[in-house]
């Protein structure tokens, strides 16, 4: 099995995670070439060798190619990186279409289920790109600032094809940020998409000020919904208490930097969601994960009743006082 790395990568999409992983294969001497949709920004990135716009802060590596051109992004490509929220995979990838090359394998950071058809972002990939592409999912506690200023950091590379998975596991790893392989990408994507609404809640849940115990019920309750919800829909147990399950979720629900938490405490404290949604410029991806998660749960026969709530305060104007006193009054049940 091949123990070596991707030397030439692309990657499609200029947000935090996008910029920070081509800071992170630049130091390991990889080629690296980013594409972003909009070509001001990505000039801007260039010339000031600074994302100001999703990870402010820190030089970008010279090395790093800032490509606006559709056809010439791929240019050399061994991996591509797809950083594109999931919401707009479908948009950016179809652009993009004509230009990929079909055995050039790609691994998606995104985290989210798509509204109009309930995939998963690899899933959005083999659907745009045709069944034949070779993707997989890295994923796991991986806030974008924390890895930019290399502080230690896990993550798990998910793909059915473990050489694949091996691959890409050597090509992200470093010192202080461990890559693992897991094979189970459906667990590993649907925990990434269901901690993001779980995370709204538990920003509710701070903003309000409802204290520690609110906190540790509502992950692990949190917790047992996505697990719940993923087996049904064929995904391993196990996958739940690793890295993309418990992992992820206590750092999206804790972390101040989280934009879904952040966003969440904004509505605790008062707003309503559309002005905690306008109180930012990065993505909540949630939001219209939210959507995907009742709909999917509701097809499957599940109850999500933390991810139902965040629905009925999001998009039913529901007080969160009334949602909150909705879930305390559930009929008893064994845990």
């Amino acid at each position: 099995m091949r123990d070596t790395r991707y030397d030439n990568i692309s990657i499609i999409g200029d947000g935090a995670m996008g910029t920070v992983l081509a800071m992170l294969l630049c130091e390991k001497k990889a080629k690296v070439r980013m594409w972003g949709y909009d070509a001001r920004q990505l000039g801007e990135m260039a010339e000031g060798r600074e994302n100001t716009k999703f990870l402010p802060g820190y030089e970008l590596p010279g090395e790093i190619i800032f490509e606006a051109k559709d056809e010439r992004i791929f240019a050399d490509a061994e991996l591509i990186v797809s950083a594109v929220p999931c919401q707009y995979m479908r948009g950016i990838w179809k652009r993009l279409k004509g230009h990929a090359p079909v055995d050039v394998p790609v691994v998606s950071v995104a985290k989210g289920i798509e509204n109009e058809t309930l995939l998963r972002p690899t899933e959005i990939l083999g659907d745009v790109l045709g069944g034949g592409v070779r993707c997989a999912a890295l994923s796991g506690p991986t806030i974008a600032d924390e890895l930019a200023r290399k502080l230690p950091a896990t993550a798990c590379v998910a793909c059915k094809d473990q050489r694949l998975a091996t691959e890409i596991q050597y090509t992200f790893n470093t010192d202080w940020f461990r890559i693992y392989t897991n094979t189970d990408i459906t667990g590993v994507e649907l925990a990434a998409a269901c901690k993001n609404v779980v995370a709204i809640a538990a920003g509710i849940v701070d903003g309000m000020g409802a204290g520690d115990n609110a906190k540790a019920a509502l992950l692990s309750r949190g917790l047992a919904e996505i697990r719940r919800l993923g087996l049904a829909c064929g995904a391993r147990a196990e996958t739940f208490a690793g890295l993309a399950g418990l992992g992820d979720l206590v750092t999206t629900c804790i972390s101040p930097k989280g934009r879904n938490r952040s966003f969440g405490e904004r509505i605790g404290k008062g707003q309503t969601a559309e002005e905690a949604l306008s109180a930012t410029d990065s993505v909540i991806e949630g939001v219209a994960t939210c959507r995907s998660v009742c709909e999917l749960a509701r097809q499957r026969g599940i109850e999500v009743p933390i991810t139902q709530a965040v629905y009925e305060v999001l998009f039913e104007h529901k007080g969160v006082s009334a949602a909150i006193n909705d879930l305390m009054k559930r009929q008893l049940k064994a845990e």
